[in-house]
């Protein structure tokens, strides 16, 4: 039979759960401009349809624009594309970033991490990162550029985690090949997860610590 957690245990996930519920806040969410209404219509569209099947004119259609007005805000829809990844990154990168400077043990705070990034490309409107993933070979070179500041970041905290499971002998290896098996494995869950039909987030966060974690 499966040992049910101990009190702390269940108050600290309900602790990282009300945390990661209010970690995808950016200015996008909070301004309600034209702005932050093209880039969550382009989102969706993107993941949709995909970045060549998306049309300025859908994506203006989508928020009630004329077709030309998304280049007030946009010089192009490359531009759009950019964006998109960047708000994805940035509300991810929040959040990441205020766990990795926790004072969590090296476990909880790999937990904390890969609930967060569960929720950040599976949540209820969370098209950012999906978007990032699948048409990230769209950008030209230089727009890539804009994206992989804020990627190196967001990775350097994955990393670091993962150093200290290894010092804590939870973690076999803590190199690059295991972050990147690790998150391609999360970020995967796109594909085939689907809220309300089996496990929830919190069930699929405990699965990945027990797949890659010693116990």
């Amino acid at each position: 039979m499966k040992q049910l957690p101990t009190l702390s245990e269940r108050d600290m996930k309900a602790e990282e759960t009300a945390v990661v519920k209010t970690a995808l806040m950016t200015v996008a969410d909070e301004d309600g401009n034209r702005r932050a209404d093209l880039l969550r219509v382009a989102a969706r569209l993107f993941r949709e349809k995909g970045f060549e099947g998306t049309t300025i004119r859908a994506i203006a259609d989508a928020v009630g624009m004329r077709s030309g007005s998304p280049f007030y805000h946009f010089k192009s829809k490359q531009e759009i594309l950019a964006a998109v990844m960047e708000e994805g990154l940035v509300a991810g990168l929040a959040e990441t970033e205020k766990i990795g400077q926790s004072g969590l043990a090296p476990r909880e705070k790999f937990r904390a991490l890969v609930r967060s990034h569960l929720q950040t490309v599976l949540g209820e409107g969370q098209d950012f990162i999906p978007v990032l993933l699948y048409d990230w070979r769209s950008l030209t070179p230089e727009l890539q550029q804009r994206i992989i500041g804020l990627k190196d970041r967001y990775d350097a905290i994955w990393q670091q985690a993962l150093a200290d499971l290894k010092q804590h002998s939870l973690l076999d290896s803590d190199d690059k090949v295991v972050r990147l098996l690790l998150l391609g494995a999360i970020n995967y869950t796109v594909q085939w997860y689907r809220p309300g039909k089996g496990v929830s987030l919190d069930e699929l966060t405990d699965r990945v610590l027990e797949i890659f974690l010693r116990a």
